[in-house]
């Protein structure tokens, strides 16, 4: 399998994040989520956000996905202001959230409610042709209490996929599925992406996994939340978690990780 080619230098953004700022009011205290976050991803790009947990990665994946609106400054989607849900980004999270009271098959088809033109014959056969795209053909008939965890986030995937999103907007939808489960999926997202060729964003605390999935790395800085360095993953695909060079990539990230959480434990203690 060879990688999405890649977009020229020259094209405009898909996605545009330009001084992107947020806060949260707790009951004691308001939050700094974001803090002045600008970042470029270009059409069919595989980006990976990574950093502690609070930096404010999923909170930037909900502005984009439009759930969510930034105090200051704007997110666009070819050029255009994203100011709510659109078919456009389909989002999936860490738990699979699928309907426990319909079968496979019609969890996929509950969301191509998002494409209304479309007849229910039409319906099934798009539902029916992203569950073989997920090796899940054979289980259409099932309930949601009858599948396994990674089982349900492959459903989880035709769901978000069926309704032909230019932006798929991940957040740590792995996090909860034992290693054997995940390294599976990873090869199915990484053959997948290459053959519907979308535009990726995802959510991980995983360096390996961000190395091994992403075309590029966005370390991301904690109180407020900040990008603090990128990394252009040049590994040729499909990639194995297990290799030595992905493995090699990894550890330069987390050491760069790891020196800018001590700056930031530094300059708190300051």
């Amino acid at each position: 399998m060879n990688a999405t080619p890649p977009t020229p230098a020259s094209a405009p953004p898909k996605l545009t994040v330009e001084n992107v700022s947020k806060r949260f009011q707790t009951e004691r205290s308001q939050v700094h989520a974001l803090d002045r976050v600008s970042l470029d991803v270009r059409e069919g790009e595989f980006v990976c956000l990574v950093g502690p947990s609070g930096c404010g990665k999923s909170t930037l994946l909900n502005i984009i996905a439009g759930l969510d609106q930034p105090d200051i400054g704007r997110v666009t989607a070819d050029g255009k202001p994203i100011s709510g849900p659109g078919s456009d980004r389909m989002v999936m999270f860490q738990e699979s959230a699928l309907y426990p009271w319909l079968d496979v098959l019609g969890n996929v088809m509950f969301s191509l409610k998002l494409k209304p033109a479309l007849t229910n014959a039409e319906r099934r056969e798009v539902a029916r042709f992203h569950l073989k795209l997920v090796g899940l053909e054979k289980f259409e008939a099932m309930h949601v209490h009858e599948l396994s965890g990674g089982m349900k986030q492959r459903v989880a995937l035709a769901r978000a996929l069926a309704p032909n999103p230019r932006v798929l907007l991940m957040d740590e939808p792995f996090a909860a599925l034992d290693a054997l489960t995940r390294e599976q999926l990873y090869g199915d997202i990484q053959r997948i992406r290459a053959e519907r060729r979308k535009t990726i964003i995802f959510v991980t605390h995983n360096v390996r996994e961000a190395v091994c999935l992403g075309d590029r790395v966005v370390l991301f800085s904690a109180n407020p939340g900040r990008i603090r360095e990128q990394f252009e993953i040049g590994l040729p695909r499909p990639r194995d978690i297990n290799s030595v060079a992905l493995a090699e990539h990894s550890t330069k990230i987390t050491r760069a990780l790891k020196s800018h959480l001590s700056s930031e434990l530094a300059e708190v203690a300051e």
